[in-house]
């Protein structure tokens, strides 16, 4: 009953877009010219050869126009991630927390978005110190390409703080959860993105390899990690565990009396699960930020029909491993472990996703989907209690997927990128964790972290929200 009131709104604003678009299908105007020739073509525009045609505006050399509109269109599936985190952790957490859940993801992109515009897009992509950019802060300007830029980096951030909201889930105050959000989007994530993509925009991080660094010195080439597995997923998992580790496990879930505590929503999982998978098209994809020029293996332009297929089959393969190994493991596939498998392939392939070929998206998926299993078992012996499993697909398999580049780049495997990418997750861990620590250890005793025991027995739909997802007197 409950699962049929929250969809049937869903389906009626599903069934008006289905109905408006065959609408404006009818009354579309049939196109009455058939489409250019070669001939006709290379006669009009003057570009006499495929290669005049790569270094004119249409195709490699220049092209603004088609580059800005799909990395504005990409940050858009982005931005539909949100509610896709929104329905997994809903569904894999109780009915009583629905409201605090949803308020949970509106919020922290609300106040992490404004946060980012601020203060973080500057510290990650201004021309920097060495540690962190110092100029773009509150960005404005006359440049077109900001814009587009400052957007696409801004969902990215929103990912990463939202993936906190899973491990913390049921027993969380909403303000500290507001506070929180605020600096890993204004502060934490940022400065570690500035080390690996500052050069991006304005800035240039030390893992970027720059002449004079680290790692330059070391005769080491720079840290790859295309999409994020580490600098956006790595560090939200991380982030997430100093969190959980503050605030404790739910009451009753460890113990002699303790019982299994089960997601409410299967539904609202899958679907969830879906829109997240729709959605990571655009964030490894749209990574290129844009389609022309480049080739297929160059990581821009052209390749993006590469990531997006190294993209699926990823996740395809994460989520048959998961899967099987569970049913082989208990008797039975169970879908939690199947939904966390297409999430941990997502995952593991975001770093590499640009640089290896669909047979290594394949394998790199299947171990991911693979480690997924094993992880979150090891998080539960240790009893570090992470409601939706957002240690394990974003910390450890955006760590597997970052380390994976080194063993698997088209190029061959090389030890010292292998070095390189140890390195940065390695430094991914200790500034996301340790910062991360310190500030829920500031919260807890300032705001105060934890929600009263009443209110979390309770739930917190009533007594932080004053309402609920599903009404008890209903």
């Amino acid at each position: 009953m409950y699962t049929r009131k929250l969809f049937l709104p869903l389906i009626v604003s599903c069934a008006f877009v289905v109905v408006s678009l065959l609408t404006c299908a009818a009354f579309a105007e049939t196109p009455t010219e058939p489409p250019l020739s070669w001939e006709q073509f290379r006669d009009q525009t003057g570009l006499l050869s495929k290669e005049a045609v790569e270094s004119s505006p249409l195709g490699g050399a220049g092209g603004y126009g088609e580059n800005a509109l799909w990395t504005v269109v990409a940050a858009v599936l982005v931005f539909w991630m949100q509610a896709g985190f929104a329905f997994v952790e809903a569904g894999f957490t109780r009915a009583k927390n629905t409201v605090n859940i949803l308020m949970k993801n509106i919020m922290d992109f609300s106040v992490g978005s404004i946060a980012f515009w601020a203060v973080g897009f500057g510290l990650m992509f201004g021309k920097t110190n060495g540690f962190l950019g110092t100029t773009d802060f509150f960005a404005s300007g006359d440049s077109t390409w900001l814009y587009t830029f400052l957007l696409f980096q801004t969902v990215f951030a929103g990912t990463s703080a939202t993936i906190v909201s899973g491990a913390m889930a049921e027993r969380t105050k909403f303000v500290a959860y507001l506070l929180y959000s605020l600096i890993i989007s204004a502060f934490v994530y940022p400065v570690f993105g500035s080390w690996v993509w500052g050069g991006a925009y304005a800035g240039s991080g030390w893992l970027e390899a720059p002449a004079g660094g680290l790692l330059a010195s070391l005769g080491l080439p720079r840290f790859t990690d295309f999409a994020g597995s580490t600098v956006v997923h790595s560090i939200g998992g991380w982030a997430g565990l100093a969190g959980v580790m503050v605030l404790g496990p739910r009451h009753g879930k460890y113990g002699p009396d303790a019982q299994p505590i089960r997601g409410h929503s299967m539904s609202l999982a899958a679907l969830g699960v879906f829109i997240l998978w729709m959605g990571w098209f655009g964030f490894n994809a749209g990574s290129t930020t844009g389609v022309t020029g480049g080739t297929a293996w160059s990581g821009s332009g052209k390749a993006i029909g590469l990531i997006a297929v190294n993209t699926n089959l990823a996740a395809c393969a994460g989520c048959n491993v998961a899967t099987f190994l569970t049913w082989l493991r208990s008797g039975k596939p169970e879908i939690s472990m199947s939904l966390n498998g297409i999430l941990a392939g997502l995952v593991g392939i975001t770093a590499g996703c640009a640089y290896v070929t669909p047979v290594s998206a394949l394998i790199i998926g299947a171990v991911a989907g693979l480690i997924v299993v094993y992880a979150v078992e090891f998080w539960e012996n240790l009893q570090i209690d992470d409601p939706v499993g957002a240690i394990s697909v974003h910390g450890v398999c955006g760590t597997w997927g970052t380390l994976a580049v080194g063993l698997f780049h088209r190029d061959g495997f090389e030890p010292k990128r292998l070095l390189t990418q140890a390195i940065g997750v390695v430094a991914a861990f200790v500034w996301a964790f340790g910062t991360s620590f310190i500030m829920f250890k500031i919260l807890e005793r300032t705001v105060g972290l934890r929600a009263e025991i009443d209110d979390e027995l309770d739930g917190l739909d009533l007594s932080e929200h004053g309402s609920e997802a599903y009404p008890r007197d209903s």
